[in-house]
């Protein structure tokens, strides 16, 4: 396995040392989130590492461990996919997906055997660890209100790159774009040494987790995915693919928001909206490669869906894909739907945001996404007067 040192190098120069005029300049807090990590992350890395190491001596079987029909939903950010993560999440019997812990705590095979040693050991004592676990759970994580975050819950698994220094979502920590591969548009974009060296590494995390775990169908949530989805496919030919379409008069204002407020957790910039032409970009890019390559490509195993279909009818909706893809029909499904809307409605952020704060018009997107709304007809809106469009983030992104 390959680890980006030259990267991780320097994100730590520019860190320290040319941050100034930046959104990552040294503020006090700043400095107190750069101290932490490399006290912590370092050590962490070398651990992890360690015991990759010790898999292939103890567990090396993991490696012929069969992805069969893996489910990949992908999409603009804010555009469902969450939602519908969690949602399949529920139904334990048929899926299974990395969780916060996996990914940053036990992304090994030894690493997890342990902890299911801990986790049954526990169990035998009256589960006083388990109910301490999840009481810092919903003390620290649970404060998160870009999403329902916990480390118990399916998370977003374009994290696990953060182990080779080697993904976007390294972006977040260490927002100097120009220092890192051009991850937004990856399989035109990268090399094919580069694109191999990443996705053998998610491969083989996604063969510890099913080998550790037993379950059979793995299923992830990647809106940085679309970008790569040449690239998945070829890595794993059996992938089932949902691609999820939102209004772009939704998805680009929380797409702004969600990413300035996610970097704006490591940093301490001064301007408010930034990033701006970043997304902008990227968000087209996150539209027209992968319906283009799901257009030229035409398969049952594939599936382009409305964010609006998914919230109104997520039953139907679940009940249709599970046979086009050959999933076991699911007994109790609706009891699944109903508590994982429930749990969903329930998680309001205080977090709002306005694509004319942002320096948007409605008819400014509507041009800028004009043939995603000829495509899927989504409403332009424009019975609505000039206001200003404030939203507030919902689970159901």
């Amino acid at each position: 396995m390959h680890y980006n040192f030259r990267l991780f190098w320097r994100t730590f120069y520019r860190s320290f040392f040319a941050s100034k005029n930046t959104p990552a300049r040294l503020t006090r807090k700043r400095i107190i989130f750069l101290a932490l990590f490399y006290l912590v992350w370092p050590i962490g890395s070398l651990i992890h590492w360690f015991c990759f190491f010790l898999d292939d001596i103890l567990f090396p079987a993991y490696k012929n461990q069969p992805i069969e029909k893996p489910l990949f939903i992908l999409g603009n950010l804010r555009s469902g996919s969450t939602f519908l993560h969690r949602l399949l999440s529920r139904d334990s019997d048929t899926f299974t997906s990395l969780t916060t812990w996996d990914i940053y705590l036990t992304p090994s095979v030894t690493q997890k055997k342990l902890t299911q040693l801990v986790a049954r050991i526990d169990n035998k004592l009256g589960g006083h660890l388990h109910r301490a676990l999840h009481a810092f759970d919903r003390a620290t994580l649970g404060k998160i209100k870009i999403h329902q975050i916990s480390f118990f819950q399916p998370e977003e698994d374009e994290n696990i790159h953060l182990h080779i220094w080697d993904g976007y979502f390294v972006t977040f920590l260490f927002p100097f774009m120009d220092e890192f591969p051009d991850y937004q548009h990856f399989d035109v974009a990268l090399s094919p040494e580069q694109k191999r060296r990443i996705m053998s590494f998610y491969k083989s995390m996604l063969q510890r987790h099913m080998y550790a775990t037993g379950k059979k169908y793995f299923v992830a949530k990647n809106p940085a995915f679309s970008p790569k989805i040449e690239t998945l496919a070829e890595f794993f030919p059996d992938a089932r693919i949902i691609y999820l379409a939102r209004n772009p008069l939704d998805m680009f204002p929380s797409t702004v928001s969600w990413i300035n407020y996610a970097r704006r957790q490591f940093t301490d910039p001064e301007e408010k909206w930034l990033y701006i032409d970043e997304i902008l970009e990227m968000t087209q890019h996150w539209y027209r490669h992968p319906l283009q390559y799901l257009d030229t490509h035409p398969s049952p195993r594939h599936l382009v869906m409305k964010y609006d279909e998914l919230i109104q009818r997520p039953e139907a909706v679940l009940r249709a894909f599970f046979e086009q893809f050959g999933y076991p029909d699911k007994p109790g499904l609706d009891v699944i739907v109903d508590e994982a809307v429930k749990e969903t409605l329930s998680f309001r952020s205080d977090h709002v945001y306005s694509y004319e704060e942002m320096g948007f018009t409605r008819e400014q997107i509507i041009e800028l996404y004009a043939d995603i709304f000829e495509r899927f007809n989504f409403d332009k809106r424009e019975d609505e007067v000039a206001r200003v469009e404030v939203t507030q983030i919902s689970a159901m992104d």
